[in-house]
């Protein structure tokens, strides 16, 4: 029987209840044929599941929690691999972001939501028109779930462009835009991230429509998020990647390289007072 293949729970959500099942059912001393006959599925559900090669579904993990007599820790691994809090129309970014070997970012607009802090993004989505508190901090959590990807072994590298805009725009007190700042420097200081901010000097256009998110996997530009109200968009055909690429190149043509640019970050943190 060939060993089973390594698995980091902290790759992603679908990796971590892969791990947990497998593990659980090693504890109890049971084989894939037996929870699978527990939880009435085929053995090659569970094989697949285990592997990474399927991806789990809420029946399959209710049916862990009865099997393994645990009070919705399965239903809770779940539900982070379908986010089902997130916004919809993020949702199949989300599943690409986890897997990608890089990622670019731009934002004209707000500090790129890998690096905000708790309470900024807060402030971000109380502001959306009919939203609960419940959301909001469902929302929050969800954010900061993303965040933890730069904490895996096999983190994506990260190159975000930053307009200048966005370092004196107010979300909040002077405080709250003070410990954003420093958040950013923090990041900085990341092996795999690379913060750049695009001056106001530069008098550039490109890109000032929209924000984007450039996932690579494998080395190649795979799939973009678009931001847009109310709904963002995942773009996957080529010839749209390409041109978004483009316009990511001009933008970091255009951006201060990253020494300078936390030079600006500490000189608009000192303002914020």
């Amino acid at each position: 029987m060939p060993n089973p293949i390594e698995i980091n729970p902290e790759e992603s959500p679908q990796a971590r209840f892969a791990y947990e099942v497998r593990e659980r059912r090693l504890q109890a001393g049971w084989t894939q044929l037996q929870l699978a006959r527990m939880l009435t599925v085929s053995v090659s559900t569970v094989g697949m599941l285990e592997t990474l090669k399927r991806k789990p579904e809420r029946r399959f993990a209710e049916g862990c929690d009865r099997a393994f007599k645990l009070d919705g820790v399965f239903y809770e691994l779940w539900k982070r691999t379908r986010w089902d809090t997130a916004p919809e129309h993020f949702r199949d970014f989300l599943a690409l972001e986890m897997q990608a070997s890089a990622l670019q970012v731009w934002d004209p607009l707000l500090i790129p939501g890998l690096f905000q802090t708790e309470s900024y993004a807060r402030r971000i989505f109380e502001d959306e028109p009919g939203i609960t508190p419940e959301l909001i901090e469902q929302r929050v959590g969800n954010r900061l779930q993303r965040q933890a990807m730069l904490s895996r072994e096999n983190a994506p590298m990260v190159w975000s462009l930053i307009d200048e805009g966005v370092l004196h725009r107010p979300m909040g007190d002077a405080k709250m835009m003070r410990e954003q700042l420093d958040r950013l420097l923090e990041m900085a200081r990341h092996p795999r991230v690379t913060i750049q901010i695009v001056p106001y000097a530069a008098w550039s256009a490109v890109g000032l429509q929209a924000s984007f998110t450039i996932a690579e996997l494998r080395g190649a530009p795979y799939s973009v998020y678009v931001e847009s109200a109310p709904r963002g968009l995942t773009v996957g055909d080529r010839e749209t990647i390409a041109a978004l690429v483009g316009r990511y190149d001009a933008l970091r043509a255009a951006a201060f390289p990253q020494n300078l640019s936390l030079g600006i970050v500490k000189e608009v943190m000192a303002q914020w007072i």
